[in-house]
């Protein structure tokens, strides 16, 4: 892999628009329940950033008991094996 991708901003957006596809809990859908804003991605103790210009927004998930376990996540996405990390983790 070309490491100059890892900052490239073009690639990150490029990125962004596919991944957003995958979420699994979309803010916009009318089924999103008001509790999941505090059960966010970002702010589980399982939650591993990603680096560089993916790394503001995306992260792993390194739950083994989620269905994503091993796969990037929006750090704004979530799941129900949630694990309160106390504050939102960050690079």
């Amino acid at each position: 892999m070309n490491s100059s991708l890892r900052n490239d901003e073009q690639h990150a957006v490029q990125c962004h628009q596919r991944w957003m596809k995958l979420r699994n809990r979309k803010q916009e859908a009318p089924n999103y329940q008001i509790e999941w804003a505090d059960q966010q991605c970002g702010m589980c103790q399982y939650w591993i950033p990603l680096t560089g210009a993916l790394g503001t927004d995306y992260g792993a998930c390194s739950n083994s008991a989620s269905p994503f376990d091993a796969s990037v996540r929006f750090e704004h996405d979530g799941c129900d094996e949630f694990v309160d990390a106390g504050e939102w983790v960050t690079p």
